[in-house]
C-alpha cells in the first residue's frame, strides 16, 4: 500500500488489550494512512503496558476517557463479546465511530440498541466481521454475482478447533458468551447468509455442557425458493475450516480457512476445476476491515455497504433462534 496525499491519517482508538487487540494493533501500524493513538483497559497498568509495546501516546484506565478523547477518531471495541454492548454504546452516545468485534452484542436485542443508537445519532458502526471483507471471499462472491455456478441451492460449512487443556477460561464462561456458537459459529452462520440472504427456517442441534455452554452446535437453514445451508461449530472437536458452495451449475471449494482462505477451486460443469490463490499477504488479516472503515469515514458514511447493519442483524437473528432451539440461555438473559 502506497500513503495517500491528499487526507490526513485517521486517528484510532483501542478498548481492551487482550490477544486480539494486539493483532489488530499490530496490523494498524501496516496501513500509512492509519494511526494508533490511544488505548483503554479496566486498569491502568495493563493499558500502558499494551501502550509501550505498540508506541501509544496515551493510556487510560477507563473506557470514558477513551470515548471523551478529541484526537480519537474512531475506536476498535476488542472486548469479550458480553462486553461489547456497554462498550459500543458508550462510544457512540459520546459520538465515537466503532468498530466491534463479532459478534456484535450477545443477542439480537443488544444489537438492535446500538444499531438504533448509532443510527439516532449519525454515528458509523461497523461489526468487524473481517470475512466479508477478505480479498478472497470478495472474488468469490464476484464469480458467484457473474453466474459462474450458476443459482446457489446449499452451502455448507465448519468451523471447530479442540480447544486445549487448562484451566476453564472465556470459552467455558456463560457469563461472557462462551462456547461454540456465538465464538465461532458466528462465522459459518455469517458467510451462509452472505451468500443466501437471510433464512426462513433456522433448526438447530447442540449439546450444552455442565459449565452452561455449547461445546458443539449444528444449524440447518432453510431459505426462500429452498436452498438450504448446513453449518457446523465445535469448541471440543478439530475441524477442517472448509466449505463447499454449489449451484445449479457448478460449486465452490474452499479446502480450507473458509472465513479467511488463501485459495478455493471453482468447478464448472464443462470446464476443468480452476484453483484461485490469493495470497493474504502481510499481518493478521484486519487491515482489510480497518481499510474499510476509514474508507467510510472520509465519505462520510455512517454504515459500510460491505458489512452492513441489517445484515449484521440478521446473523444475530439466527444465532438467538438456534441458541433458543438447542436451550441455551446467557446470565441475566430473559428466560
Amino acid at each position: 500500500m502506497t500513503a495517500p496525499t491528499d487526507h490526513p491519517p485517521v486517528r484510532w482508538g483501542i478498548l481492551a488489550t487482550g490477544a486480539i487487540a494486539h493483532s489488530f494493533a499490530d496490523d494498524l501500524a501496516l496501513l500509512p494512512d492509519a494511526r494508533l493513538t490511544a488505548v483503554a483497559s479496566r486498569t491502568e497498568e495493563s493499558a500502558r503496558r499494551f501502550a509501550d509495546r505498540h508506541g501509544i501516546p496515551r493510556a487510560y484506565g477507563g473506557w470514558e476517557q477513551l470515548a471523551q478523547d478529541p484526537e480519537v477518531d474512531v475506536v476498535y471495541v476488542a472486548t469479550p463479546h458480553a462486553q461489547h454492548h456497554a462498550a459500543a454504546a458508550l462510544l457512540l452516545a459520546a459520538g465515537k465511530p466503532v468498530l466491534c468485534e463479532k459478534p456484535l452484542t450477545l443477542n439480537l436485542a443488544e444489537a438492535q440498541r446500538l444499531v438504533g443508537l448509532a443510527r439516532e445519532r449519525g454515528v458509523f458502526l461497523m461489526e468487524a466481521m473481517w470475512t466479508y471483507l477478505d480479498p478472497a471471499v470478495r472474488r468469490l462472491t464476484g464469480l458467484i454475482a457473474d453466474g459462474a455456478i450458476g443459482d446457489v441451492r446449499s452451502v455448507h460449512a465448519e468451523f471447530g478447533f479442540a480447544a486445549p487443556p487448562g484451566p476453564p477460561g472465556r470459552l467455558r464462561d456463560p457469563a461472557a458468551g462462551g462456547g461454540a456458537l456465538l465464538d465461532v459459529g458466528v462465522y459459518p452462520v455469517a458467510f451462509a447468509q452472505l451468500l443466501l440472504g437471510t433464512p426462513d427456517t433456522v433448526l438447530a442441534l447442540g449439546r450444552v455442557a455442565g459449565d452452561g455452554v455449547d461445546d458443539s452446535t449444528s444449524i440447518l437453514l432453510g431459505h426462500p425458493g429452498g436452498a438450504q445451508a448446513v453449518l457446523s461449530c465445535s469448541i471440543v472437536s478439530d475441524m477442517a475450516q472448509r466449505a463447499e458452495i454449489s449451484g445449479t451449475r457448478g460449486r465452490i471449494e474452499i479446502p480450507r480457512d473458509f472465513y479467511r482462505p488463501e485459495s478455493f477451486v471453482l468447478h464448472r460443469q464443462g470446464h476443468e476445476p480452476e484453483e484461485f490463490r490469493l495470497p493474504r499477504g502481510p499481518g493478521h488479516g484486519y487491515t482489510h476491515e480497518a481499510a474499510e472503515v476509514m474508507r467510510c469515514l472520509r465519505a462520510g458514511e455512517t454504515e459500510s455497504p460491505l458489512v452492513p447493519l441489517d445484515g449484521t442483524l440478521a446473523v444475530m437473528a439466527t444465532l438467538d433462534t438456534a441458541r433458543r432451539r438447542i436451550g441455551l440461555r446467557y446470565p441475566g438473559e430473559p428466560a
